[in-house]
């Protein structure tokens, strides 16, 4: 932008620092000049009047598959981009588990070039943490690392075995990069289809129980501790995960943990009768667990929440429900369902926000998720109190698969800027 804008009567919310406040943000050539209570628009800057929405850092979604390559009749980078950026999402992180997976830095370096060409927003990438994503022989880490990963992980496959992962923790630390794992125990959790417990048993469906969880993510903390790796549970949706992580951060291990928004928008109930859309891996849990990921998010143990976003389309998802595909299109309604949490009383605004902009910016070492002066001008305005209702017609995700059809929420998006250009706007 050639000239400086400048947003006035903004309520600036900047969890990095604790800015919570009326005020100004300027923006010059696509950066952050300034922000404050006391700053005063440029002489000839452009400026937009915010009218009291609250205006923060763009969110940082580390979770999110798109279908390039292998799978763009579920999602593309150009769809997943209007989504994101519709959804207040500034930047995200894909997985691994496109055709073929992104295993060699040729496929990084793609995935690189194809999202800058597409995509609204800020795309990078976690690589594969072994070969086919078979859980068996370990990447060329460093030359992934090199290629531009920010971090490993099989994306919705856990890494079952135990040398391999331990490896992984050791290679993945000289780069300074984290592991993230699928924390579900693959035999425990085989040929399940929703939470194992009374809703299933009525159901006729097979469980997965909520052992498998934690099981397996108390070996990877035990791995931790042996390699002194950094680690990420990327999707905890149990009690017993939550306290496991907690004890491992009194331990001081290098560990963090991420929570989907169903997971604490939603429980096994929301299954219904065999409703495929509220099938997820891992599943909707029981409601005290959901209860109990609320209470790990407001005390500090959850570090990121993320969307887990993972497009179907209808011929994934409309089968029997024990072979329908797993996965919520989540990008576009991840800010409103995190704001729920707020509405509800159960977590202040800063420290919300800060799971989606600065804490994961500094997971992955992004100079991003912040209002400080030079930061890119990466940006959500958003009515915080506004009324509407979720509707799959309104998801510009190319796949439209979401339990919250109708759901009705507080909290829109008004408008999205990347780098200092506006990529969406209500």
């Amino acid at each position: 932008m050639s000239e400086p804008t400048a947003f006035v009567n903004a309520r600036l919310l900047d969890p990095a620092s604790g800015l919570d406040g009326r005020g100004t943000l300027i923006i010059e050539s696509g950066r952050i000049a300034a922000a404050g209570p006391d700053v005063k628009p440029p002489h000839g800057a452009e400026q937009i009047d915010c009218k009291g929405a609250c205006l923060a850092p763009g969110l940082i979604d580390i979770r999110a598959f798109v279908g390039e390559p292998g799978f763009e009749h579920k999602e593309t980078f150009a769809t997943a981009g209007d989504a994101a950026a519709a959804g207040g999402v500034t930047t995200f992180v894909c997985q691994p588990q496109t055709d073929p997976p992104l295993d060699e830095p040729a496929l990084v370096g793609f995935i690189s070039r194809r999202a800058a060409g597409a995509c609204a927003v800020n795309v990078f990438a976690m690589a594969a943490i072994t070969k086919g994503l078979r859980g068996q022989e370990m990447t060329e880490i460093g030359l992934l690392a090199e290629a531009g990963a920010v971090a490993f992980t099989d994306g919705d496959k856990a890494v079952a075995d135990a040398q391999v992962m331990r490896r992984a923790l050791s290679y993945a630390t000289t780069w300074g990069l984290p592991v993230v794992q699928h924390v579900e125990e693959p035999s425990l959790a085989r040929g399940g289809a929703m939470n194992e417990g009374e809703v299933a048993t009525r159901l006729g469906l097979r469980g997965i129980p909520s052992i498998a969880e934690v099981i397996l993510l108390e070996r990877d903390l035990r791995l931790v501790e042996l390699t002194g790796g950094r680690y990420h549970a990327a999707c905890i949706s149990t009690a017993e995960s939550a306290d496991a992580m907690r004890r491992a951060k009194k331990r001081g291990l290098r560990a963090t943990c991420g929570v989907a928004a169903h997971h604490f928008a939603l429980n096994e109930t929301e299954v219904g009768d065999y409703r495929t859309f509220a099938k997820t891996s891992p599943p909707l849990r029981s409601e005290a667990d959901r209860k109990a990921i609320v209470a790990a998010i407001a005390d500090g143990t959850v570090d990121v929440i993320v969307s887990d976003h993972s497009p179907q389309d209808q011929e994934s998802k409309r089968l029997p429900f024990a072979v329908a595909e797993p996965g919520i299109a989540g990008l576009q309604t991840l800010l409103p369902l995190a704001l729920e949490l707020y509405h509800g009383g159960h977590v202040a605004l800063l420290p919300l926000l800060a799971k989606m902009t600065v804490n994961p910016a500094r997971f992955l070492g992004l100079p991003s998720g912040s209002l400080a002066v030079g930061v890119a001008a990466d940006l959500v305005m958003f009515d915080l109190d506004a009324p509407w209702r979720i509707s799959e017609h309104g998801l510009l995700s190319k796949s439209k698969n979401t339990p919250f059809d109708g759901r009705p929420v507080q909290g829109r998006v008004l408008r999205t800027l990347v780098a200092g250009e506006t990529v969406f706007e209500a």
